[in-house]
């Protein structure tokens, strides 16, 4: 089965899945803890974990990769996992079924996410959980925060609406999508992103972050997520950056104000809530 679905994904995913180089130093690989743990899309995932630098953890941060060759090494490489180890919290990469060192699992990316959180969850179980998702990691977290999650918070960044939305650009990709979604309607309605984000649930807010002209996403894009979704959400717009790219952008410094700004006030809120839940 796993042999079929590396088959099917090559329209998509093909120039991704190469072997996965790791970014840090031997003296940088020591803060991390490497982790392998089993999805429902079928696949054992990799992952790695590392300690708030602080004494105290405010939380735990799950971290959704872009698509790209990097998998779970574009944190390390742009600065998120230093700049919330710096900031109190503990972080939680993985590498999506089929990207990284994980292995090809089914179509179902929203298993990972939450198994990812999960795992997180059992490792740092003290602490609120929160997400932060860019595109492939910030889309199929849409559906996931429609199943049975253990986040508490989330950010979204730069996702399409919809898988044809996304892929309608790239022609080979697209006669791929089509022709799976004739052939598995069912799982096409699942995964429609647009329409499972209205069932989003167990979340004290998400925050959607995104570009004012991104060459892959629609300009609208946002503003539908924020519209959709029945629990609390903010739409944030950034404006100079590329696809995510804001790291390397003049927005860079802005942007992670705003991510630990985020976070700091919903782990707030969530201390709150448990104080008052113990009285």
């Amino acid at each position: 089965m796993k042999t079929y679905y590396k088959i099917a994904k090559k329209p998509f995913f093909g120039r991704f899945m190469i072997p996965w180089k790791n970014p840090l130093s031997p003296e940088q690989i020591k803060e991390w803890n490497p982790i392998s743990f089993k999805s429902k899309s079928g696949a054992l995932l990799k992952g790695m974990h590392a300690s708030s630098k602080k004494d105290h953890s405010k939380a735990t941060i799950v971290l959704g990769h872009p698509m790209g060759k990097e998998a779970k090494a574009y944190f390390l490489k742009n600065g998120y996992t230093d700049i919330l180890r710096n900031q109190g919290y503990n972080v939680f990469i993985f590498d999506i079924n089929g990207f990284g060192e994980s292995e090809v699992g089914n179509f179902n990316y929203y298993e990972d996410i939450i198994a990812a959180g999960s795992t997180a969850n059992s490792i740092f179980p003290n602490t609120a959980l929160g997400y932060l998702g860019i595109s492939l990691g910030g889309q199929w977290a849409t559906i996931a925060f429609a199943e049975k999650h253990q986040y508490d918070f989330a950010i979204i960044e730069s996702a399409a609406n919809t898988l044809d939305d996304f892929w309608v650009q790239y022609p080979f990709a697209n006669f791929a999508l089509k022709t799976l979604n004739t052939l598995a309607p069912k799982l096409r309605k699942r995964v429609r992103m647009i329409d499972r984000i209205k069932e989003a649930h167990s979340l004290q807010k998400v925050l959607f972050i995104y570009l004012e002209k991104d060459e892959l996403i629609k300009d609208d894009a946002g503003y539908h997520f924020n519209k959709a979704i029945p629990i609390a959400s903010e739409l944030h717009i950034i404006s100079n950056a590329a696809h995510a790219q804001i790291p390397k952008s003049k927005s860079r410094h802005d942007y992670f104000n705003k991510i630990v700004s985020f976070f700091d006030h919903q782990t707030e809120l969530h201390l709150k809530q448990k104080t008052i839940l113990k009285s």
